[in-house]
């Protein structure tokens, strides 16, 4: 295999090296005894996310909407978690949960406009000072550089598709011609082979994909396989009755923009339609989009845009027979977003099983935990959405599948509440250290085991706070029981939604105002501020 030059110049480097001015102060406050990990037997981690990968496109949860063999392999070893949700369904906010363990309003990353503190208590800063060898590989989304790792290499900001950057302690790295999935898959494999294999090693690979604006790769482009009609869901014309934010929110895949999102090029529209999320907003260019779009056609080599161009020629023809009627040029919309979203989720898992391979070439599959799961869910067509952010299932659910020979059963479904609050101490306390006790989550690893604690949590508290913001969701808390939802919205359209989600799955009727209901939703205001008090949001 040839050596990335990102990793090369990686070679020996410290996160003290890349301007983390504090992170020495930082791990001296980590407590002195969980340096005394026995590495002979501690578990390897790989970590692997997705971002806005929706449980509806992997068939390990029983959909058939596209085939995901390799990730499948992850649930067919271990255990496929039905019940896994996030406890603030955007990108950068999710991450900074899943590496501190607290919620967004105690880390102080609460929306993708924020900076992380990048001096802060970290499960992979703990690892390190144990003795493992750690590392993050991919997208990263915080702004501030990473610490605690001793190998990094991130997308800076989204990333971009073909011929991506990466961000080093050492400058930024472009991979000409290179697939972003496939690049970040080598990086990823070329830390495991240089590690240093007297240490167990904590591998973050974080992929982009399926990531807006969802380019898949021309090698899946050739013989038009993606090209398949999609089933609409029953609610993609969503009248938004008794949800007033949900009515005035901008995520409707009608107002997806006809270059950056259907990948029409210029020229073949008369003009740019939709709103890319930004509603009627004062500084919103609409031709800004067309002119991203160029951008990223750019990167392409002339061999990758010779392919993109045969496969989407004729997607201008289908766009001209629609376009004056609004309900068939949703429809066709969907189509297109739906045939790209799967195209990108196919070279994810493609990927996945070549480090799954590596792994079990290398004798190392045995004693490494791996875990899959994405930052959020990921509206596909329901409401007639794209994107996440809402308390509702599509976005507030995650897939979360984790396979660990040594410890835990193949083939195993749990039901138990879990959120991406909870993978910090999951991943220390399999490591046989202590977490800190301003962690907010649980350990996972008695579920893992096959063991249900009887304090297991039966409520989880959610929260959202991009508002103003692209997509022009409102700001929102709430708690998620097995059965309820209530959701509180506080920004400028005040109002309490309550679902019962055994009778109304989809989310389709706000029965706060049904008297029915009145004895559920006092016991749910109550489990709402319990929740509130116990994780300091008040």
């Amino acid at each position: 295999m040839v050596i990335s030059t990102a990793l090369l110049a990686l070679s020996g480097c410290t996160t003290e090296q890349a301007g983390a001015t504090s992170t020495k102060a930082t791990e001296a406050a980590i407590p002195a005894q969980q340096a005394s990990s026995k590495q002979a037997s501690a578990p390897n981690i790989l970590f692997i996310m997705s971002d806005d990968h929706a449980e509806r496109a992997i068939s390990a949860y029983g959909h058939d909407l596209i085939q995901t063999p390799n990730i499948d392999r992850i649930a067919a070893g271990g255990m496929l978690f039905e019940n896994a949700f996030v406890t603030n369904s955007i990108c950068g906010p999710s991450r900074a949960v899943m590496l501190t363990g607290k919620h967004s309003h105690l880390n102080g990353f609460k929306n993708n406009y924020n900076t992380f503190d990048n001096t802060q208590v970290t499960f992979p800063k703990i690892l390190r000072k144990a003795g493992y060898q750690t590392a993050v590989i991919g997208k990263w989304h915080l702004k501030s550089a990473p610490t605690g790792f001793d190998t990094w290499a991130v997308l800076p900001g989204q990333g971009d598709y073909y011929s991506p950057t990466f961000k080093t302690a050492n400058g930024n790295v472009t991979y000409k011609g290179q697939y972003v999935t496939d690049q970040i898959t080598n990086m990823a494999l070329d830390f495991l082979q240089q590690r240093d294999k007297s240490k167990p090693f904590a591998l973050l690979y974080h992929h982009k994909a399926p990531h807006r604006n969802w380019m898949p790769d021309t090698k899946h482009l050739a013989n038009k396989s993606l090209r398949k009609k999609f089933p609409v869901p029953a609610n993609f014309f969503d009248d938004y009755h008794t949800r007033l934010n949900a009515a005035v929110q901008d995520m409707q895949i009608s107002d997806m923009t006809l270059s950056h999102d259907m990948k029409l090029q210029k020229g073949t529209f008369e003009k740019e339609t939709g709103t890319g999320g930004f509603g009627d907003a004062k500084n919103f260019d609409k031709e800004r989009f067309v002119d991203l779009w160029i951008k990223e056609l750019g990167r392409m080599t002339p061999e990758q845009r010779a392919i993109w161009d045969e496969y989407y020629q004729d997607i201008s023809d289908e766009y001209h027979a629609v376009k004056d009627d609004a309900k068939a040029l949703a429809l066709w919309q969907y189509q297109r977003y739906m045939h790209d979203y799967m195209g990108s989720i196919k070279s994810l898992d493609e990927n996945i099983g070549r480090v799954l391979d590596y792994l079990q070439a290398q004798g190392l599959s045995d004693n490494t935990i791996v875990v899959y799961t994405s930052d959020q869910g990921f509206y596909l067509g329901e409401h007639g959405w794209y994107d996440k952010r809402f308390m509702y299932e599509e976005s507030m659910s995650t897939p979360l599948i984790i396979k660990y020979p040594n410890g835990v059963k193949a083939g195993v479904v749990n039901t138990s509440l879990v959120q991406n609050l909870d993978f910090a101490q999951t991943f220390l306390d399999y490591a046989g250290l202590v977490a800190p006790s301003d962690m907010q989550g649980k350990s996972l690893k008695p579920l893992l085991e096959g063991n249900t604690p009887d304090d297991w949590r039966d409520g989880l508290y959610y929260e959202y706070f991009q508002y103003p913001g692209t997509h022009n969701v409102g700001l929102h808390y709430g708690v998620r029981t097995d059965r309820y939802k209530l959701i509180h919205f506080t920004g400028d359209l005040e109002s309490w939604e309550l679902f019962d989600l055994e009778k109304d799955p989809s989310e389709m009727t706000n029965v706060y105002a049904n008297v029915q209901y009145k004895d559920i939703q006092a016991d749910l205001h109550k489990r709402l501020e319990d929740l509130r008090l116990q994780y300091k949001a008040n």
